[in-house]
């Protein structure tokens, strides 16, 4: 499995890592989908699923050169380095825009995805009764996810760790959304907005020489929560590939039907045109404990086509479907 690659090739790597790290931070959106459609999610399950005992005998062996062969481990920093550098880059840029153009946002990513449910079923070809069930009981479970109703915030850490594992599956799912996930456990501002912001803050301290911050309960409990977080994704991304790999190897063309089945039936949390609608209490808006407003569920519409503001936004829905196909056109070149 492993590759030697060339410095254009680790730097791509690493961009398609800024991506799929923005792509895991934004509720609705697939990190996941975007390494399916990118062309290394197969390669991604199978050099997590490389992460085992018989890796970390090879590791505290000092067999180093043999560990980082056995595991891809060039790959995996490349494409990690990518998504985490992501998270105070691209994520804060994606971050601004769904403050100030939420509507344009969601119309390009719906259609991107829907421009990736074309890319990647175009060539499947092997359709049959079990793959046809396989599609039809995606798009059915992801219709269901897409109308479930959010949880309220709980910072227990057990149930942190949890929420880490199940989080991660939007690295490691495509069409099922991390950031989405979480909102529906009700952790989403918690965990990737809170806890990331204090991470930075902190971060920006140590560098500047201000240690201060380690007496500051405040932001002590957030970096336990996220330093949680973490270890609940590191442990999700390992155990979930391992059940990837093992399928995928052995139902490979159902696997795939269920994924584009899941992608399609994600298009319910992208629609654009949606109102948030926030808990009340006696007529007021409930705060959770960061004092943010509480996410009850979202109000889909169709929108008024005599708008301007509709069109604009079906034609960012057709620049998202442009650019997939637009990366599929130069990959058929490229082969």
């Amino acid at each position: 499995m492993y590759k030697e690659r060339t410095l254009p090739q680790k730097i791509n790597l690493f961009f398609k890592g800024l991506i799929m790290g923005g792509a895991n931070k934004v509720p609705g959106v697939s990190g996941g989908m975007v390494a399916f459609v990118m062309g290394f999610y197969e390669e991604l399950i199978y050099t997590f699923q490389r992460i085992n005992g018989k890796a970390f005998k090879l590791l505290f062996n000092g067999r180093f050169k043999s560990f980082s062969n056995y595991t891809n481990f060039q790959f995996l920093i490349w494409v990690m380095a990518g998504s985490i550098f992501s998270y105070f880059s691209i994520s804060l840029v994606l971050d601004y825009f769904l403050r100030n153009y939420q509507l344009y946002v969601w119309s390009w990513f719906f259609g991107m995805i829907i421009g990736s449910v074309y890319y990647i079923s175009k060539d499947f070809g092997d359709w049959n009764p079990k793959t046809i069930l396989g599609l039809l009981t995606g798009a059915t479970v992801g219709v269901f996810i897409s109308f479930m109703t959010p949880a309220t915030e709980n910072d227990n850490l057990w149930f942190v760790f949890l929420c880490g594992i199940i989080g991660v599956s939007g690295m490691t799912l495509p069409g099922l959304s991390g950031s989405f996930i979480l909102i529906l456990l009700g952790n989403y501002v918690l965990l990737l907005v809170d806890s990331v912001n204090v991470l930075g803050n902190v971060i920006t301290s140590l560098l500047s020489g201000n240690f201060e911050v380690f007496h500051d309960e405040v932001k002590l409990r957030y970096l336990k929560i996220i330093g949680v977080f973490t270890a609940g994704s590191a442990f999700g991304l390992v155990s979930i590939s391992h059940i990837l790999g093992y399928v995928l190897k052995r139902w490979h063309q159902i696997v795939t039907a269920v994924i584009i089945g899941f992608i399609t039936g994600s298009l319910g949390v992208v629609w654009p045109w949606k109102e948030t609608i926030y808990k009340k209490g006696d007529g007021i808006f409930l705060l959770d404990q960061s004092g943010n407003k509480i996410i009850e569920n979202y109000q889909r519409f169709i929108p008024n086509f005599n708008s301007q503001e509709t069109w604009i936004s079906i034609g960012f829905i057709i620049i998202g479907i442009a650019l997939i196909l637009i990366i599929d056109f130069y990959d058929q070149k490229r082969k």
